[in-house]
């Protein structure tokens, strides 16, 4: 026979599911539910100036596929994460190593690192936009006094993806430094004591000890970094306007979603490229999961 389960063994289930309910709550209402209408409407089109959902199955997915700025939008969109995924996680690295030190201030360049983290995206692109601007923008100024010739970094197809890439980089490395930091501070001391008496340098202990302590750290920010960058938006809409001449080159799947679902009235349209965008970051984190077991090391 079972054994019944003790008046203990209860009340720490319930205070588990008790401690846990706002969390799960939170998920399924601002997550679960989301998904299941968006992609609900995916199989309708929108009416009339909005108004009136019409059935049409699998028009727009059909339509998405033979849709050519979907596909640059997908292009867009993986080489924005590609370029600023790595050199974020690079640079937070070495910052969280060099602030994990025994330096003075360290506490200040903390801070300074991470205030792009908590200030306004909005605030943020338009204080980056007046840098980039052709004929008053800081950047050129300082180029021009250099007797270097002043650069288009918004209006330039071949240049603005490489200037939304900065603000990417430069807003989120506080975050993923911090993150890091966290997870240096959890390794022991003695495996650094004991390769100083090895005769070990500081490069090989950052290869031999930190970079596999840290590990488990490391995926979790690479993961959340790169469905944070999947979803760029904000950084775009308010740098390129849809005339721009490098609207092709740097418009993202989320981008294209808003402009389909709320400029072009089509929410169907735009639920079917938001399905997709979600199909694309739930692939990718798949092969995450799956490689992390050959390069992550849990202590």
């Amino acid at each position: 026979m079972k054994s019944k389960l003790s008046k203990k063994t209860w009340n720490e289930w319930r205070w588990g599911w008790f401690m846990v309910a706002p969390t799960i709550i939170g998920l399924i209402v601002l997550n679960i539910i989301p998904i299941i209408q968006t992609f609900y409407l995916s199989f309708f089109k929108s009416g009339a100036f909005g108004n009136g959902n019409k059935f049409v199955g699998l028009d727009n997915y059909n339509r998405l596929i033979h849709d050519p700025q979907v596909w640059c939008a997908v292009r867009n969109t993986l080489v924005y994460t590609c370029m600023v995924v790595p050199i974020t996680v690079i640079i937070a690295l070495l910052l969280a190593v060099v602030l994990n030190g025994k330096i003075r201030g360290k506490g200040i360049y903390r801070t300074i690192y991470f205030i792009p983290m908590v200030a306004a995206p909005a605030a943020v692109t338009m204080v980056w936009k007046w840098l980039y601007n052709y004929k008053y923008g800081l950047i050129n100024h300082f180029l021009e006094k250099l007797g270097l010739h002043g650069v288009n970094w918004i209006d330039n197809p071949k240049v603005a993806m490489f200037s939304i890439v900065v603000i990417g980089i430069w807003s989120t490395v506080g975050y993923s430094m911090v993150l890091l930091l966290a997870g240096l501070q959890e390794i022991p001391k003695d495996y650094y004591e004991a390769s100083n008496i090895d005769g070990a340098s500081k490069v090989r202990q950052f290869f031999a000890i930190t970079v596999p302590l840290i590990s488990p750290t490391l995926f979790f920010v690479l993961v959340t970094s790169i469905i944070t960058a999947m979803q760029v938006f904000d950084v775009i809409y308010m740098l390129i306007d849809v005339t721009s001449p490098s609207y092709n080159s740097t418009v993202s799947l989320v981008y294209l979603f808003y402009n389909n679902s709320f400029k072009y009235s089509d929410k169907g349209y735009g639920s079917a490229i938001v399905m997709l965008l979600l199909l694309i970051i739930m692939i990718i984190t798949v092969i995450q999961t799956k490689l992390q077991k050959k390069w992550v090391n849990y202590m």
